[in-house]
């Protein structure tokens, strides 16, 4: 069962066209709310609204927020025409979308045409946060080449709920995003990893992709129970279909929890266990010495280099390249002058990548 409560909307934040930062009275408490235009309409100020409170009754970090359920001012409404591929099915709150694969379709023949992803480079992330900082470096060394995002739904499902997707397409540094699986809002739809990959390149003519979650992963302390699994999944998908994957490694030292230190267990597991397919496994070679040894000795515990190709490369900008675009960037709550070695994770694997071009 989830917790609702009804709520009176007495302000408007901000709004885009899929989604409303609002803010609503509850029994006289002003609280923070989200409303998906796709989902529930536009919302006014005055509007009575019923919202799901389930997150900030739990006090969850990314999804703490309310979210608009239903408005009762407005409680018809009439789907967009085009498509009839469904996300969130069997919900509520199933939504129709017009997916590039369906028979419908303009793209559609692509699918059945296509060959290969001839060595598309495709960086695999683990969490959303590192999504500003791969777009940054590479955009700042590779400006004329098209990066697109592909949002799994690993996480938050609505793209609109990504602030930091909103902002770097507006700044130019994400060119096109796609969104997959129950993953829906993106500038294109698909159903799977691998017709999202393929319409990356036909369809967007994508230079590098990254892919990676939305806000919000799921973890719960265990060796295989973390929604961020599905990158081995993606990586497998990249190898087959004939591209060039990168793992963006999760490392940290702010983390408190042991298993998060230096390369999290998320990432070696997925690299000594799940994966089918070798990947590129790029590192940042000019971190703290008695850091950099615990990094190598994770590698070599997991015999991480005897199923993949591992590189350290030297790169220092990353602060550098996100001062250039005004970018400030947090995970788990921590700046990244508490967690530089996590953000420079993602940057030292854009890096990597330009170098191709």
């Amino acid at each position: 069962m989830i917790s609702k409560r009804v709520a009176k909307v007495i302000e408007i934040k901000s709004q885009s066209d899929l989604i409303q930062d609002i803010r609503v009275d509850i029994n006289g408490r002003i609280e923070k709310a989200y409303n998906y235009v796709q989902l529930t309409g536009i919302a006014q100020v005055g509007d009575k609204v019923v919202v799901n409170t389930t997150a900030v009754e739990l006090s969850l970090g990314t999804g703490g927020f309310h979210f608009v359920i239903t408005n009762y001012n407005r409680p018809e409404s009439k789907f967009t025409e085009g498509g009839h591929i469904m996300k969130l099915r069997y919900t509520p709150f199933q939504i129709k979308v017009d997916s590039v694969e369906e028979q419908g379709s303009p793209y559609h023949d692509i699918f059945n045409d296509f060959i290969c992803l001839e060595g598309m480079p495709v960086a695999v992330g683990a969490l959303h946060s590192i999504v500003p900082v791969f777009a940054a470096t590479f955009k700042k060394l590779c400006p004329d080449k098209k990066l697109v995002y592909i949002m799994s739904d690993g996480a938050a499902l609505p793209i609109a709920f990504s602030k930091n997707v909103d902002n770097l397409k507006n700044m130019g540094l994400i060119d096109n995003t796609i969104t997959y699986g129950n993953a829906f809002g993106g500038d294109y739809e698909c159903i799977n990893i691998y017709t999202s990959l393929i319409t990356a390149k036909e369809i967007c003519k994508a230079d590098c992709v990254l892919v990676a979650m939305g806000p919000g992963i799921a973890g719960t302390g265990t060796k295989y129970g973390f929604s961020g699994i599905d990158q081995a999944v993606i990586i497998d998908a990249v190898e087959k279909l004939n591209g060039k994957s990168y793992i963006i490694p999760r490392i940290s030292f702010a983390d408190k929890r042991p298993r998060h230190k230096g390369i999290s267990h998320h990432t070696l597991t997925i690299l000594s266990e799940l994966t089918n397919k070798s990947t590129n496994v790029v590192l940042n070679s000019l971190y703290e010495p008695a850091k950099l040894s615990i990094i190598k000795d994770q590698l070599l515990l997991n015999s991480i280099d005897e199923k993949h190709k591992v590189d350290f490369e030297e790169y220092d900008m990353t602060k550098e390249d996100l001062d250039k675009y005004g970018l400030k960037v947090k995970s788990m709550g921590r700046s990244f002058e508490e967690d530089k070695e996590f953000f420079e994770a993602a940057a030292t694997v854009a890096y990597k990548i330009s170098k191709l071009f």
